[in-house]
């Protein structure tokens, strides 16, 4: 259908969220006979790279953002937001750069304000349409819907049917004309014949530093009291980590369908509340103990509305209790699979559209 267009596909560094979002992407256009490029840096540019390490990519640069030990991040985002900015303008010049080096027909830039061009079609992956921030909510959200609009395509990863995953962040009034929703979004799948349960408590952590590693180790503290084998997942795909402290086995990282087996064998999931963790648990038709970081306020947002949904249950990072969950989620019903790509694949088929 793309005839070898040549697509870069670029996520946002924050976390491997994006990134990880981005691989069901990569592998569809894959399939529909385009190129494409993956662009990023650092753990990002190396969850791609090991998803699909035939594929060409290139370094794109963007902000290491970092949290505070505190559970209010304000004065940290703050100080970083400047930076934050200036990141969308290095992103346009370096992107103009780049684009007739890599012979591109398309963009698909997930969040990265910065990778357009009117030269070509541009897509923009979100689902932060209306997104929480720690200051000047209103102006910023303005801000937004004006980068936004400034794509071809705003592929929105939600149910058209609000509050579906993202709730307020995904849906209200005053959604942009070139906004549509593609439905959930995710690189796993669920695996029915594969799930033993070998393991109690398999736990996926990531995003920025210090709130990775605090979590970390909070979950060090407790797991050992938990009877059974545990996995933790530290989400840093640049480095090589596999090691087993008592029952605990830690590794630094896991392709997605390895992640997938992983998170269908357990008897308990432990995770962020990061918008792509509850896509791939939906994907998996899984519950989980979800904890959002201290003081981001979408995760705590999407805390909240999944405490009211019931689809997760959910638990402050300084009140973890793993057996309190385990025993909240014996008494809940495995969630259906969220499987269906039927607007992702109608929204593919435009952009091909678009290219002839």
């Amino acid at each position: 259908m793309f005839a070898g267009a040549r697509i870069l596909v670029a996520p946002l560094d924050w976390g491997l969220g994006h990134a990880a979002r981005c691989v069901p992407i990569i592998r569809r256009l894959k399939e529909l006979g385009s190129v494409p490029i993956m662009g990023g840096d650092n753990g990002p540019l190396a969850l791609l790279r090991a998803e699909f390490p035939q594929l060409e990519h290139v370094r794109i640069p963007g902000v290491e953002v970092r949290y505070s030990t505190r559970n209010n991040q304000l004065w940290s985002m703050a100080r970083q937001f400047p930076a934050m900015v200036r990141s969308v303008q290095a992103e346009r010049a370096l992107f103009d750069r780049l684009r007739p080096a890599l012979r591109l027909d398309a963009v698909v830039s997930d969040q990265r304000f910065g990778l357009r061009s009117p030269e070509l079609p541009s897509v923009l992956i979100t689902h932060q349409v209306f997104p929480f921030t720690p200051f000047a909510q209103g102006a910023l959200r303005q801000l937004n819907l004006r980068h936004i609009q400034r794509f071809n395509h705003c592929w929105v990863m939600d149910e058209p049917q609000a509050p579906g995953l993202a709730g307020e962040l995904s849906h209200g009034a005053g959604l942009p004309s070139n906004a549509r929703y593609i439905g959930p979004v995710s690189r796993m799948s669920m695996r029915v014949n594969q799930v033993v349960q070998r393991r109690t408590v398999v736990a996926v952590i990531s995003g920025p530093e210090p709130q990775r590693t605090l979590l970390e180790q909070r979950l060090l503290e407790q797991l050992p009291a938990i009877p059974g084998e545990h996995l933790i997942v530290l989400g840093q795909p640049q480095a090589s980590r596999n090691e087993r402290i008592g029952r605990i086995t830690i590794r630094s990282h896991m392709v997605g369908e390895e992640l997938a087996d992983a998170m269908m064998d357990a008897q308990l999931i432990v995770s962020r509340s990061g918008y792509t963790t509850l896509m791939d648990l939906a994907a998996l038709g899984r519950s989980a103990l979800i904890i959002p970081t201290p003081g981001q306020r979408e995760q705590e947002y999407l805390g909240e509305l999944h405490r009211q949904t019931g689809r997760f249950v959910v638990q402050r990072q300084e009140a973890i209790d793993l057996e309190a969950a385990m025993k909240a989620l014996d008494r809940k019903e495995r969630l259906p699979s969220a499987s269906d790509s039927t607007l992702l694949e109608q929204a593919l088929q435009d952009l091909a559209a678009r290219l002839r």
